[in-house]
């Protein structure tokens, strides 16, 4: 018979080692917008896990970022949707804008770029996320007037998003 696990309402999290770890990874990126790696070895002391688990972890889940976030996260999605209407010439346009590669961050860290499997807006392709507002019908022109909204503005929103 299977053991189902007990849940600590309090603090949010599974009791015991295996079910406490990425609720403490995530408070720990959510407390400074990545995992450090003072905060790895902080976690490794407080509960005894492994610091190579912690690790294995932290590298297996994509919600977990162990390098600093610019304050505009980029999302090309290349479903297939978007593959099919250009998005690479998009991430290509993107990467020539902001001088990057898909993965980096600008060094003024007002920018990351990230391609995403699908943003789940197919009639908008090719399409991207700045943040939380989504541009989509984009042709690789149009890339930079978006960017330099968002440059302009410094973070967030820019007046006038989609």
């Amino acid at each position: 018979m299977m053991q189902l696990r007990r849940y600590d309402l309090e603090h949010q999290h599974f009791f015991g080692q295996e079910g406490r770890l990425i609720p403490l990874l995530q408070q720990a990126q959510q407390a400074e917008g990545y995992l450090t790696r003072e905060r790895l070895l902080a976690i490794h002391r407080e509960t005894g896990v492994p610091l190579a688990s912690i690790y294995g972890v932290a590298t297996f889940y994509a919600q977990f970022r162990l390098s600093p976030v610019g304050k505009n996260l980029i999302r090309v999605c290349h479903g297939t949707a978007c593959h099919v209407a250009g998005a690479n010439d998009i991430s290509e346009a993107i990467e020539k804008n902001l001088k990057i590669r898909t993965g980096e961050t600008t060094p003024d860290r007002l920018f990351t770029l990230e391609t995403v499997a699908c943003l789940g807006c197919c009639s908008l392709a090719p399409v991207i996320m700045i943040n939380n507002a989504t541009h989509g019908n984009l042709t690789d022109r149009q890339v930079g007037k978006v960017l330099k909204k968002y440059a302009q503005a410094g973070a967030g929103k820019p007046e006038g998003g989609a």
